[in-house]
């Protein structure tokens, strides 16, 4: 999941991955399962004219175009924006590697890019990369709510950075998003039906015919994992190696295919508690260490615990400049996602904020081979609040928050609103896919869960392989969101064995991280340094800390 919409300025330094948050709500009927969805009329698979990108000729860009309704696939078109990075070693070529940033929201012709050095050195030797902007999203033919970019700007001033404490503050935020539902609605409704995952799902069939591509290669992570699961259960016989990376419980995410939830989409998955386990282990990692090494460490895990609590409480009463309670725990969430330099980036942030000084702007991204596109909330609500079902009634938002921050502290107020957008979301979209899941695939899916995740939950890997028909889990016992940008050796030798000859890892197999959260980072070999296939492999060996596989 990428994060946008209640979190401004994520600081994610190498690397553009995080979880999306905007929100959904339903006025239309309940989604199709595999059962009862109607056949998809044949559609002819879109002609790719592959250029050097314009910013940078390493990658090829094109364009493809798709039917908005796969039922009506003489209506309306959608244009997709497609990336490639051709593999290094033409000669030893396998095929395609279709790659999902997650989000949902999050443009690929931006983020493979810019992600592209953390694939396995043999995954790029072996297949061209490949991803794309969804439908909606970025490059693409994308939802936009507003006719400037001033409109867009002057709309996310009025709303609370973070999330809405206090009634005042609570009525702001749910009049912002109806009113942001209501231009998306008099915009462009047509296509804020037709951004589903199942649509998106459909579009990748396509990109892999077009591609030549007999059966899909694929890596997704955080959302994409959800759309990987769709397009198994949609096209289980295309299936050749489907890797998923810190997964969304697929029923979770549907609400077991019922439409009157009575928790939102991220409680459900449980990322509240997943995200205050997480930062419980920062707090205690930073205060086992000096202040030298990690910047907010009190000398002590429980004085740094205290520490952090006490920082919360005065910037409720007293904010630093912009940076308010809300937004300081919004960006300590995100903060989480990548251990390095992320963990210590965030401990320097606090520390300023302790010594009532405002944290500094963060450095630049690496810039793209393509223009930034427009990517504002409304296209990540549009995919979450048309596919995943939340509650209707924007009142029962706060006695949620509470029950949740009771169990997950200031990371449950966070994850509770989240999704509360979706309260006043205009429409559900029209071709959802809400199960079944366990739709016998041509190979087997490998799923990888990551022990302290932000975001995702462990439990929620579990989940996964128990309700694909045929799936095996690899345990990473490591900080942050994904092991794609918290690399384990150990992880990418697996995968790289997967995706070149569908080799599994052995049942319970579990990898460490590379590196350790505070001192500096030691590369220990393997794939993501150069090293070979089979460096840094760990199997079934107790860590403290996190769970056994066994």
């Amino acid at each position: 999941m990428r994060i946008s919409g209640p979190i401004a300025g994520r600081r994610e330094r190498a690397v553009v991955i995080a979880v999306t948050l905007s929100c959904c709500a339903a006025l239309t009927g309940p989604g199709l399962g595999a059962a009862d969805a109607p056949p998809t009329p044949s559609v002819a698979a879109p002609s790719l004219d592959w250029r050097p990108c314009p910013r940078d000729g390493h990658f090829d860009c094109a364009s493809a175009k798709v039917p908005l309704d796969y039922g009506d696939p003489g209506g309306r078109t959608l244009d997709l924006a497609v990336v490639r990075r051709k593999a290094t070693r033409p000669g030893r070529r396998i095929g395609t590697l279709f790659f999902n940033p997650g989000g949902p929201g999050g443009p690929g012709t931006v983020q493979m890019p810019q992600n592209y050095p953390l694939f396995p050195r043999e995954v790029r030797e072996r297949f061209d990369i490949v991803s794309w902007d969804p439908r909606g999203v970025g490059h693409s033919t994308a939802v936009n709510c507003f006719a400037t970019s001033e409109e867009s700007a002057a709309w996310l001033a009025r709303r609370p950075s973070g999330f809405p404490v206090g009634a005042r503050q609570r009525t702001t935020w749910v009049a912002a998003y109806r009113e942001l539902g209501r231009r998306c609605a008099q915009r462009d409704a047509a296509l804020l039906r037709h951004v589903s995952t199942a649509d998106s799902a459909r579009d990748l069939d396509q990109l892999r015919r077009s591609v030549g591509d007999a059966t899909l290669t694929y890596l997704g992570v955080s959302y994409g994992t959800i759309l990987g699961a769709t397009y198994a259960n949609l096209f289980p016989g295309k299936v050749r190696a489907l890797a998923l990376d810190s997964t969304i419980a697929p029923s979770a995410w549907t609400n077991h295919a019922d439409d009157t939830p009575r928790l939102p989409t991220f409680l459900r998955l449980g990322s509240d508690r997943s995200a205050a386990v997480t930062l419980d282990r920062f707090l205690t990692l930073c205060g086992s260490t000096t202040a030298a090494n990690c910047a907010f460490s009190a000398g002590g895990p429980d004085a740094t615990r205290d520490k952090f609590h006490r920082l919360m409480r005065r910037l409720r009463e007293r904010p630093i400049g912009s940076w308010t309670y809300a937004r300081t725990v919004a960006d300590t969430i995100s903060g989480l996602y990548v251990l390095h330099p992320g963990w210590t980036d965030l401990a320097a942030r606090l520390q300023r904020l302790w010594q009532d000084r405002a944290p500094a702007a963060p450095g630049p991204l690496p810039t793209p081979p393509v223009p930034v596109p427009y990517t504002g909330v409304e296209q990540a609500a549009a995919v979450l609040c048309g596919d995943s079902p939340n509650p209707r009634d924007p009142r029962v938002f706060p006695t949620l928050e509470e029950a949740s921050a009771a169990r997950a502290g200031d990371a449950g107020r966070y994850w509770t609103w989240a999704s509360a957008p979706c309260a006043t979301w205009p429409t559900m979209a029209a071709n959802r896919y809400t199960g079944p899941w366990n739709k016998p695939t041509a190979a087997p899916v490998l799923v990888v869960g990551t022990v302290y995740d932000p975001s995702t939950p462990y439990q929620d890997a579990q989940a996964m392989v128990k309700e694909l028909a045929n799936a095996r889990l690899l345990t990473h016992r490591g900080y942050g969101h994904t092991a794609l940008v918290n690399p384990s050796s150990c992880v990418n030798a697996y995968e790289s064995r997967y995706f070149i000859d569908g080799t599994l890892p052995p049942p319970g197999t579990t990898c460490r991280q590379d590196g350790t959260p505070f001192p500096a980072r030691q590369p220990r070999g393997g794939v993501d340094t150069g090293g070979g296939g089979t460096a840094g492999l760990v199997s079934n060996r107790p860590w403290p800390g996190g769970p056994s596989t066994r």
